[in-house]
């Protein structure tokens, strides 16, 4: 366990849930598209292990990074995974981690607000969630905009607690579960207590300004409420 940021502990007035590595293992779905994406601009198809790099961040940060593609060209391959993700519906990004659906409901059961904020497009994360017919747990769905203008995860929380704000959430006493880097990073910036899931597609070494560390669901419960 690293050392905290924040001494707030539960209850928790509201909890913000990172998407994919967090809630549903999308990794195999992404990975996927984004080897046929590649194969349609005629780029090489790196193999999965560093392909599975562009699960968590922005979108358009994994085409330059992994693919070494620049700032044109990642904006040209957007396009083409995000047709792809259209056409192919939510099916492939909606499996989950055991547990975590069962969570969820039994959050939302015990009345704490809860919100999605995930750099996957926001009607993508829409369109997953209706598929498992988790949407109506979550107060406010917050990701990515389309153009990506809105796609580093402290901009894509920034945009959540504005639509909190607005339906008279109590952010007091605020934390959020995600699985990498960019989220505790996303959450630091706006001095909220973040707690890192050993399941999903981070390291430990992505673990630094978390509150807790957990491996289980059980223990993700426990902390929560």
């Amino acid at each position: 366990m690293t050392t905290p940021l924040d001494p707030k502990h539960k209850p928790w007035s509201c909890i913000l849930f990172d998407l994919d590595g967090t809630i549903t293992d999308s990794a195999p779905g992404i990975i996927g598209r984004l080897s046929r994406t590649l194969a349609a601009l005629g780029r090489p198809v790196p193999p999965p292990e560093e392909l599975v790099h562009f699960v968590g961040p922005p979108i358009l940060i994994g085409f330059e990074l992994v693919a070494g593609m620049n700032e044109f060209e990642a904006k040209e391959a957007l396009l083409v995974y995000r047709d792809l993700a259209a056409s192919e519906g939510p099916q492939d990004d909606a499996v989950t981690f055991p547990g975590m659906v069962g969570l969820v409901k039994f959050l939302h059961k015990s009345g704490i607000p809860l919100a999605i904020t995930t750099s996957k497009s926001e009607v993508q994360a829409h369109r997953i969630l209706e598929h498992l017919d988790l949407s109506h747990a979550f107060v406010v769905i917050t990701g990515a905009s389309e153009d990506e203008t809105r796609s580093a995860k402290a901009d894509v929380i920034d945009e959540a607690l504005v639509r909190l704000r607005a339906l008279d959430v109590d952010l007091s006493n605020l934390v959020l579960v995600g699985d990498r880097i960019h989220d505790m990073e996303g959450a630091a910036e706006h001095g909220i207590p973040p707690i890192m899931v050993e399941w999903g597609y981070g390291s430990p070494a992505e673990a630094e300004g978390a509150i807790a560390i957990v491996h289980s669901v059980d223990q993700l419960r426990s902390l929560l409420i």
